[in-house]
């Protein structure tokens, strides 16, 4: 069984980060080691919250898993909640990324054109250092803007993310995912680009309903597809299938749309998804 390491923070109450992470990856037939970045009593989108940042316990850990010999297959980056924890991330991609370990950054820290609270101009270079060291990268369109300099745009067309994703490639990641792209009321997707080729897409339904969390489990449904040994475009098919169904799911029923996505109900047909695609 492979093991990868996703990192990220925690939301003791809430669908989002590692709480979704653990259990989507887990179900795919991966091992899922964690590295919270934080924890927090819930997400931010409940009233109140408290939170408390794990930077300093990021480097201790690693000397331990370094003297145990701990190794991962493959290492998974969600939200970091600082320049100094994306400082530290790249230096564990040195001590821990091998040849053979496949690392993927979900640079979550933005959209529909803007940052998310807490984060200031200066932290999508921070993160692009980050990206600059992964092999797939899966930024969403207005992270990859912030990332690349690009005027972020709600109406667009194939050449615009296909400079997008040249723009990204620069950055030194071997992939290059835009998640949220979408060029029919119909339907919605991502577009992908590896150094040498040309922008490929792969599109879902689009559901109308819209919830907290769905790039976390869009993610890590792609990392878990890949580490089964799916190629990309099946692995991102994988994942728009899964996101879409658990869309669908929540919106049929009574939960808030800022809770997060009602994904556990559908783990047993990711499972069958998953058999289908190996």
């Amino acid at each position: 069984m492979k093991r990868i390491l996703t990192i990220q923070d925690i939301s003791c109450v809430g669908r989002c980060s590692l709480t979704v992470a653990l259990p989507v990856i887990s179900a795919m037939g991966v091992e899922c080691a964690v590295l919270p970045t934080a924890v927090l009593s819930n997400h931010t989108l409940f009233k109140n919250f408290t939170c408390k940042d794990l930077s300093g316990e990021i480097h201790p850990i690693m000397d331990v898993w370094e003297k145990e010999g701990i190794t991962f297959d493959g290492i998974y980056t969600g939200y970091l909640a600082s320049a100094d924890q994306c400082r530290q991330i790249c230096g564990l991609f040195d001590r821990f990324a091998g040849e053979d370990t496949l690392v993927l950054a979900d640079p979550a820290m933005a959209d529909n054109g803007k940052l998310y609270a807490g984060f200031d101009d200066s932290f999508p270079a921070e993160m692009a250092k980050v990206c600059a060291k992964a092999d797939i990268i899966l930024p969403n369109i207005t992270e990859a803007c912030l990332m690349t300099g690009m005027k972020y745009r709600t109406e667009y067309d194939e050449s615009y993310i296909s400079e997008m994703l040249e723009r990204l490639l620069k950055l030194g990641c071997k992939t290059a995912v835009v998640t949220g792209v979408s060029f029919s009321p119909e339907l919605l997707g991502a577009a992908y680009l590896t150094h040498g080729g040309n922008p490929s897409y792969v599109f879902t339904r689009r559901c109308s309903q819209c919830y907290h969390g769905t790039g976390d489990l869009y993610a890590s449904a792609v990392m878990g597809g890949i580490m089964r040994g799916m190629e990309l475009n099946s692995a991102l098919e994988l994942a728009g299938e899964f996101t879409a169904s658990c869309i669908e799911a929540t919106a049929s029923s009574t939960t808030p749309r800022w809770y997060g996505v009602e994904f556990e109900s559908q783990i047993g047909n990711l499972t069958q998804m998953v058999q289908k695609r190996i």
